[in-house]
């Protein structure tokens, strides 16, 4: 037996950054993951970012995440999706080297003080009852093992009672050749959890070699890398290439005379998969009337010889599959590495957690990422940044990190799922956010870069950068004001549009000697003002809201006026704040109105 201040279950993305907030911040951590070379593997697509993700790795730059800065070391190529839009729905998306990223995770890892990984398997929770109050105070491992800790934090991605599918092949696995994590599942159910099952998968792997990329449409990275971490000013890489190509009416076919072997689509598969990110037997069975959906072909590694088709995920039969990806052009004499498959898995229900990502069964318990139902690397990467944080809270006996959504994506994302759950993988759009001028990526650092300071994880480099960069960005407001041009002023010019955004970047000297991403914040902030002023009086509403705080002992049965259906969503989210409640689901203005009454009279 041994004892740890904190354990973490888990080394992917989310179990990555909760393990480093904690040993980090000076407490004894245990990591337990089966496979310690595993550490951060980029499981499906080998990119980071995208649209609302950019931005969610930007917060966890900003709190003091590694994500960021993993992803700058192993970048292949940089692009700024929906640069011809507004700055709100702007988001960085870099092709990244996912060996190099795996290797620097684990480097990262291993090298962290506070910090021991070990390989294994945890089965089950070890729980003790004090004071009427359900609380885990450790684990017990597949090798046998009891490793006690005050606060656990859970992060299994796939891997809890996960199996894979290929045509009628399934075996149970976490990821294709990886064994899943067995018995956890069922003793969590045992204990009280309302588990479910959820589906996602992955496309097959193509040799470089045997595509004729000739065929295909080119696509490049941007010639201005703006570098995820705030440390840096700006990163230089030698870019490769990705590119488009497209099914066509034949592949479709192929597909529609197999998805009867489809396990998906013939009973094998229970779980719901991501909507946003369907199979490509999905696709063609939703959108009959497309003959064709692009398919993005996107190099695994720089001296990798394997690609990856993004846009072509399945768990058709491998003979399928075959026939499928030759019938693309450019791929009619591709040589597959490795096969698409699915995977199903169990999640917790994230209406069992408060905002700190403390479980509402077992105290002391946090749990973050795909465990939690979420897709994607950088939703759980900002989980589990959370999570850590919030158990390092616990520790010290300090009110928890509640991120509002007015101030991060990550709380957005955080505040959807414990207030509405889920029922299919959840995944972070720009549009999911009420107040999304308010969370460029650009501004990550100023919204979030405080909470990193007062918690301790900011580092040195971190607070002197922050200090610097705020400083400059008043002095190119004051620039902006005093220009000229068309007779305006720049600032009038911008919120006008009589000047770009992008032609103020390279055109005025006296900015030149400020760094690009310090430009680009001051002038996002004068052009867009007006509409952030207006937002304001949004979300001074909502932190009005927000103030009122709901009892956790709160009769709601004693509630006269409120249905008894409000009641009981009331009753099994267990709201904090009004401003929560108003969220749930299914409520209604008059059941929230009646609830401020209330609470005003308490």
């Amino acid at each position: 037996m041994s004892r740890w201040d904190a354990i973490v279950i888990g080394a992917g993305h989310a179990g990555i950054e909760a393990a480093l907030a904690l040993s980090r911040l000076g407490h004894s951590t245990c990591l337990i993951t089966q496979r310690i070379e595993a550490i951060g593997r980029m499981s499906c697509n080998p990119s980071i970012g995208g649209l609302a993700k950019g931005n969610i790795v930007a917060e966890i730059d900003a709190l003091g995440g590694e994500m960021g800065r993993l992803a700058d070391s192993a970048m292949l190529q940089f692009r700024i999706l929906n640069r011809r839009r507004g700055a709100a729905v702007r988001s960085p998306r870099s092709q990244e080297d996912k060996y190099i990223y795996n290797q620097n995770a684990v480097s990262t890892i291993l090298g962290a003080k506070n910090l021991t990984t070990i390989e294994d398997t945890v089965i089950n929770f070890v729980t003790e009852k004090r004071d009427g109050v359900n609380m885990i105070t450790g684990v017990i491992t597949q090798k046998g093992d009891v490793i006690e800790a005050t606060v656990v934090v859970l992060t299994t991605g796939t891997f809890m009672e996960g199996r894979t599918f290929v045509g009628d092949e399934d075996e149970e696995n976490g990821r294709y050749g990886e064994s899943a994590a067995k018995g956890l599942g069922k003793a969590m159910r045992a204990l009280g959890f309302n588990m479910g099952r959820l589906k996602t998968g992955t496309p097959a792997r193509l040799l470089r070699s045997s595509i004729d990329f000739d065929a295909m449409e080119r696509q490049d990275g941007d010639n201005e890398i703006i570098p995820y971490s705030f440390e840096k000013e700006s990163l230089s890489i030698e870019q490769e290439p990705c590119y488009i190509t497209y099914t066509n009416e034949r592949t479709h076919q192929i597909i529609l005379d197999n998805i009867h072997r489809s396990p998906l689509y013939g009973g094998k598969i229970v779980g719901r998969g991501p909507r946003y990110c369907p199979s490509i037997e999905d696709k063609v069975m939703r959108f009959k009337d497309r003959d064709r959906h692009q398919v993005f072909i996107e190099p695994e590694g720089r001296n990798s010889e394997e690609i990856y088709l993004n846009g072509l995920s399945s768990s058709l039969p491998k003979d399928t599959q075959d026939a499928f990806i030759h019938s693309v052009k450019g791929l009619e004499n591709s040589i597959i590495a490795k096969y698409a498959y699915a995977v199903e898995y169990d999640y917790s229900s994230p209406l069992d957690l408060f905002p700190s990502l403390e479980s509402k069964v077992l105290s002391n318990l946090f749990i973050a990422g795909q465990t939690n139902g979420t897709s994607g690397y950088e939703e759980a990467a900002g989980q589990g940044l959370i999570a850590g944080i919030n158990a390092h809270q616990k520790l010290v006996a300090s009110e928890p990190l509640v991120l509002h959504r007015d101030e991060s994506y990550i709380g957005v994302l955080i505040d959807d799922l414990v207030t509405k759950g889920v029922d299919e993988p959840y995944r972070m759009f720009t549009s999911r956010a009420e107040y999304r001028l308010n969370l460029r990526s650009d501004s990550a650092d100023r919204r979030l870069t405080p909470y990193s300071i007062n918690i301790g994880l900011a580092s040195d480099e971190k607070k002197e950068y922050f200090e610097k960069k705020n400083k400059e960005i008043s002095e190119v407001v004051e620039i902006l004001k005093k220009e000229r041009c068309k007779n305006l002023s720049l600032c009038t010019a911008l919120q006008t549009d009589a000047i770009d955004v992008d032609d103020v970047l390279g055109a005025y000297q006296t900015l030149q000697k400020y760094p690009l991403r310090t430009i680009t914040t001051a002038v996002l902030d004068v052009k867009y003002e007006p509409y952030i002023r207006r937002e304001e009086v949004l979300i001074n509403r909502l932190k009005r809201m927000e103030a009122m705080k709901i009892p956790q002992n709160f009769d709601y049965d004693s509630a006269k006026g409120l249905s008894f259906e409000s009641r009981e969503k009331l009753k099994k989210v267990q709201p904090l704040t009004l401003a929560q409640a108003s969220r749930i689901s299914g409520l209604r203005a008059s059941d929230i109105a009646l609830l401020s009454v209330l609470l005003s009279r308490k």
